[in-house]
């Protein structure tokens, strides 16, 4: 077994462009034959990282289990012969990259891979957030595009994402088939890599979806509200500032120490606006010239965080809230057409479209989905993802939702009413939809498999006292809703509730998205519901752990 896994390592290795990972599978191996210590080895060799339709992702590093130029060559030849088969033979794929560790590289490499199978190939002139190229594919008329990029994961990851021609990434079947493609390349020295022949765009993309972004605001509506803005260490701020300024909002106050792209993200345990302790240097910036609101990008800048001023100190709004805020500012404005979320995500938005007598479509989890829905004007799930602008951008984007936030604000400033002020309108006309969740980061996967198995065998029959009146296996689909892997409960009782479990398809993670809903008559109750929401919902989190055994 020894042998043959040193086997596999040295004809990985012999492929391998990369003088970095050359060198780390090398040592591995000499380690592995002088000790007989071949476990870092094979957790290298244990299998191949997956694509799938958030394409890859994984951690830096060596072999077929981790992200390199080597999986990515492969990963990209796979993408090439697929579009050749689809007689998209001579069509452009453009390029997009952040400014993580290899994703330059990544993005060269796959420049080169296309232009050596016959297609044309346009890289972006630098790294720039994740909606620019979205943006770009059908803006240039691209047969696909690809943008590199982990997101908000920790900072030795990296990925590779791929959208076709109509803007929005790959959906079933095309995962399937672009994955047997990339199975189907032998060898390296199969794939032919040109040392030039593709195009390095320049700044015409990026103006072009900065005009773009004109569409997002109302002519004449107030640009008053001050913004405190980091970039998480993230490719965001020089975009947002230029939209800002061409929309004529204040300059909005940075802060520094996050500013510049970064891929160490070294202030943050995960540049995530999400996770405990990101937003603290956001927060002591905005205690000191006390802004209207904060806004944080994600690293790639596709997502959108916004925290407001509470009981003298500021407070992150859950991505529901921001959800159901720009909803209703949509309505405000007069928007027609569909208003769309994933099932994960508050159905306070239906509400919101129910009583406009706007269209409303729910989805499984992701943009790949929301963006595909017929009619969309607006969608957003609840981690903080934002499609405000559907006919520029098919897919989450944090520099419009962050100009659309700052319009809303703007326009409640000018009335002597904050964000706080609409939620609270919102929850008495609709009753208050208070969301929470419960997230488990699991070193062995097969954790989050154990607490699946353990839900579908055993169904709870009640969730904080709350009656299970319906437990629904995804696997199985519904009339609406393709299979996927998860399990959605209704709860029933004193209040209605909601709870929908699922692995992460990013990170290694168990996710519940818990929803329960508190009637209020006016704004007198707002208190005591969030009060009983919340314990509700803490409730909720007990029991599901212990049913999942998490």
């Amino acid at each position: 077994m020894t042998q043959d896994l040193i086997a596999r390592a040295r004809t990985w290795l012999a492929e391998d462009p990369d003088p970095e990972t050359r060198e780390e599978l090398a040592a591995l191996v000499e380690s592995a034959g002088a000790t007989g210590d071949t476990a870092a080895l094979a957790a290298r060799f244990a299998g191949t990282l997956q694509f799938g339709t958030a394409g890859l992702r994984g951690e830096l590093g060596a072999g077929p289990m981790r992200m390199n130029r080597s999986v990515v060559i492969r990963a990209a030849a796979g993408l090439a012969a697929y579009l050749k088969a689809k007689g998209e033979a001579g069509g452009l794929v453009v390029i997009g990259y952040d400014a993580r560790y290899k994703s330059a590289d990544f993005a060269r490499d796959t420049a080169a891979v296309m232009v050596g199978a016959g297609l044309r190939a346009a890289l972006l002139p630098r790294p720039l957030p994740t909606p620019v190229l979205a943006y770009a594919i059908r803006h240039l008329g691209a047969v696909a595009g690809v943008e590199v990029t982990a997101s908000h994961n920790p900072p030795r990851d990296n990925g590779y994402k791929v959208y076709l021609g109509d803007g929005s990434q790959i959906v079933p079947p095309a995962d399937a088939e672009i994955a047997a493609e990339i199975d189907a390349v032998a060898s390296l020295h199969d794939v032919a890599r040109p040392e030039s022949g593709w195009e390095t765009l320049g700044d015409e993309v990026l103006a072009a979806y900065l005009e773009r972004t004109d569409a997002v605001l109302t002519d004449g509506s107030p640009r008053t509200a001050r913004v405190v803005y980091t970039a998480m260490h993230g490719v965001g701020k020089d975009v947002l500032l230029a939209a800002f300024e061409r929309a004529g909002f204040p300059v909005p106050e940075l802060v520094a120490e996050q500013a510049e792209p970064d891929p160490a993200f070294p202030t943050v345990a995960f540049p995530n606006p999400e996770e405990p302790g990101a937003m603290d240097l956001a927060f002591a910036r905005a205690r000191a010239v006390r802004p209207d609101v904060v806004i944080a990008n994600d690293p790639d800048a596709d997502r959108c965080a916004v925290a407001v001023p509470h009981d003298g100190d500021w407070r992150m709004l859950r991505g529901d809230e921001v959800g159901a805020l720009l909803g209703a500012h949509l309505v405000h404005k007069g928007a027609t057409g569909v208003f769309a979320e994933s099932i994960v995500s508050s159905s306070l938005l239906g509400r919101i479209a129910a009583a406009a007598r706007l269209g409303y479509e729910e989805t499984l989890t992701g943009f790949k989905w929301i963006a595909r829905v017929e009619g969309l004007r607006y969608g957003y799930e609840e981690a903080l993802g934002y499609c405000v602008d559907p006919q520029g951008v098919r897919d989450k984007d944090g520099i419009t939702a962050a100009l659309l936030v700052t319009e809303l604000a703007s326009e409640l400033k000018e009335q002597g009413r904050t964000l706080t002020d609409l939620l609270d309108d919102l929850a008495v006309e609709h009753g208050l939809h208070a969301t929470d969740q419960l997230s488990v980061r699991v070193e062995d996967l097969g954790v989050i498999a154990d607490a699946m198995a353990a839900l579908r065998a055993n169904p709870p029959a009640k969730l904080a006292g709350l009656t299970v009146a319906t437990a629904e296996d995804l696997t199985k689909g519904t009339e609406s809703l393709p299979p996927t892997d998860g399990l959605r409960y209704y709860l029933e009782g004193e209040f209605r509730a909601r709870v929908i479990v699922r692995p992460s398809g990013t990170e290694p993670k168990l996710k519940c998205y818990l929803e329960v809903v508190v009637p209020v008559a006016d704004a007198s109750e707002l208190e005591a519901a969030r009060a009983k929401g919340a314990g509700v919902l803490d409730a909720i989190k007990r029991d599901l752990s212990a049913a999942a055994g998490i």
